[in-house]
């Protein structure tokens, strides 16, 4: 399965809705999907089944940055939480 992104804008935030599997090699696409906004990001993870490290990192970042993730599962959650912990 392959990522899927959906940008949807309601005038004060940007929602990227994502699907699909989010591996490392996907990161440059989400930076670019999010550059140069100015309003507030949201990245909604309800239809994400499968994450790889370097992409739990990236979360970890983008939410250290203002960026809210929503609609995460309880696994990804609990290793983003785990990975800013450890660094």
């Amino acid at each position: 399965m392959v990522l899927k992104i959906e940008r949807v804008s309601d005038g004060n935030s940007i929602t990227l809705l994502l699907s699909g599997r989010l591996r490392s090699e996907h990161v440059e696409q989400l930076k670019t999907q999010m550059e140069g906004s100015v309003q507030t990001t949201i990245l909604d993870l309800d239809e994400v089944k499968l994450v790889d490290r370097d992409m739990v990192c990236f979360l970890g970042e983008c939410e250290a940055n203002g960026v809210v993730i929503s609609r995460c599962s309880r696994y990804i959650r609990d290793w983003i939480d785990r990975e800013r912990r450890m660094n």
